[in-house]
């Protein structure tokens, strides 16, 4: 039996269940299938057929689930950090035991290639280890001193909080959003996508087997427009956190402002990977290919555009094409798969509608930009590379989200900046140079929120993960996500010794 032929028997093993009974929504503590009564299909982009049904959650779910998170805050708030650390710990060890079903089922529910999805259940259980060792010193602040007075701040979870999770990665992101909230003693009601919503139920289980306490994790499964709308709006929500489109993130500023909400948005890019004569060829080429290709090119952080100095790019973007001539599509249960079925079909068609947009604007389709025929009935896209482009053209400036690169040329460090700096978007950039002067300079100038020199996309737990622009509003990672999660007070005590400023005496 072959590595594809086994991971899908174990694939199937694990699905029967999501095909016999539908997935409901989590609240309070239970499984429940929904007020409304209605479901709606969930299809594997392997070939788009029915992976089971999901309940469509509306407004009733959605207050259900939000009432739970606030009957249940005032005892988790008050839950001590240790113990809050303990159960933490112990929901990131369940998530690795069940890790392979994680892997299995996050690549047939969205397509990503085995080969990704393996590390979900260890990223996920890394996030809640890291978030729960911080627990203990959320609500750490600073003494501030002044000649008569000290000040103390104290730091207090918001409340309720909501957290919106996109299809691309939506195992990893969930635990990347909810392990924070929880540590700093917020409750939480989890609406996933409806593209991808299978993970999202294992967190749910878990949650309840770790012994996470009735109402502290809630998750409602439904559409933005209903479920998520009616979560932005309700008045028990302090906080909402997104990962998702910038036009998703502009309706919730709306929907949460009658209610104040604080909001933490990490939304799109359209990052560009600076690759300047002097960088070391090959391994700016590894990253070139990496931060486009991998995860089907479904990520904010992708680097889609490719801005190469004149002095080589000729034999850059030759040794470029072969490379992505070279990708290898296939089944994403396939361990020698480096590119997946896309999510849907509806993104399909968007994805493959740049090709002629390409062409119309007057660049070069080098490698692919089709559809994969020959790979069967699934979401199957042969991965492009676009050259002789110039940085006004649509597949330099839109957000494609997909395995396809847009290559520009550029004379000068001035000019890359530039380039670099003219689109709405601040979420990411890469520069490859082994100039350091340069690169201190590109790292002050390039209008980014995150920014790797001669790296791909290298994680750190502890730093800020965020944009700026149209790509985003807040900051991930660390201390920074208890300063989302919480509220920080100041408390002045005088030392009886400053004069008090007297009226009427």
């Amino acid at each position: 039996m072959s590595d594809l032929q086994e991971n899908l028997k174990k694939a199937q093993e694990y699905l029967e269940r999501f095909r016999k009974e539908p997935i409901g929504h989590f609240i309070n503590g239970k499984p429940t299938p929904g007020l409304s009564g209605e479901y709606f299909e969930n299809t594997t982009p392997h070939d788009n057929s029915s992976l089971g049904q999901v309940a469509k959650g509306n407004e009733a779910d959605i207050d259900q689930a939000c009432e739970a998170a606030a009957v249940a805050f005032a005892d988790w708030r008050d839950i001590s950090g240790a113990e809050r650390k303990k159960l933490l710990h112990r929901f990131a060890d369940m998530i690795v035991e069940r890790a392979e079903e994680i892997s299995l089922l996050e690549s047939m529910d969205c397509g990503q290639p085995i080969r990704f999805t393996k590390q979900a259940a260890v990223r996920g259980a890394a996030n809640f280890r890291f978030f729960a060792d911080k627990a203990p010193e959320a609500r750490d602040g600073k003494a501030l001193q002044q000649p008569e007075h000290s000040n103390m701040t104290l730091r207090t979870p918001i409340g309720p909080v909501g957290v919106i999770t996109p299809w691309n990665t939506p195992f990893m992101l969930s635990t990347w959003k909810i392990a924070p909230a929880l540590a700093a003693g917020c409750t939480v009601v989890h609406k996933p996508a409806e593209l991808s919503p299978i993970t999202a139920s294992l967190l749910a289980e878990i949650a309840r087997e770790a012994g996470i306490p009735d109402g502290v994790w809630n998750m409602v499964n439904g559409f933005g427009e209903v479920a998520g709308k009616r979560l932005t709006e309700h008045p028990a929500i302090k906080a909402i956190a997104l990962v998702g489109e910038s036009l998703t993130g502009t309706r919730i500023l709306h929907q949460g402002a009658d209610t104040l909400k604080r909001v933490h948005l990490e939304l799109g890019g359209k990052n560009p990977i600076i690759v300047f004569d002097d960088a070391d060829f090959d391994r700016a080429l590894d990253a070139v290919v990496f931060m486009i290709y991998s995860l089907n090119g479904q990520r904010c952080t992708s680097s889609s555009r490719l801005l190469i100095h004149e002095g080589i790019k000729e034999r850059f973007l030759e040794a470029l094409q072969a490379r992505v001539n070279d990708l290898r599509v296939g089944h994403p249960l396939d361990p020698e798969t480096e590119v997946g079925p896309l999510i849907h079909t509806t993104h399909l068609e968007k994805v493959l509608s740049y090709t002629e947009k390409a062409r119309e604007d007057g660049a070069t389709v080098a490698v692919g930009g089709s559809r994969r025929e020959d790979l069967g009935a699934g979401n199957y896209y042969q991965p492009a590379l676009f050259t002789n482009a110039d940085n006004n053209m649509r597949i330099a400036r839109e957000e494609i989200f997909g395995p396809a690169l847009t290559a520009i040329s550029f004379s000068s460090e001035e000019e890359a900046i530039k380039i670099a700096n003219d689109t709405e978007y601040g979420l990411a950039a890469y520069i490859w140079t082994n100039n350091s002067g340069r690169a201190m300079r590109l790292a002050r100038d390039v209008e980014a929120g995150m920014l790797w020199i001669n790296s791909e996309n290298n994680r750190n737990l502890p730093s800020p993960f965020g944009g700026i622009k149209s790509s985003g509003i807040g900051r991930d990672g660390g201390d920074y996500s208890f300063d989302f999660y919480m509220e920080t007070k100041n408390v002045c005590f005088a030392h009886g010794t400053h004069r008090v400023p007297i009226l009427g005496r």
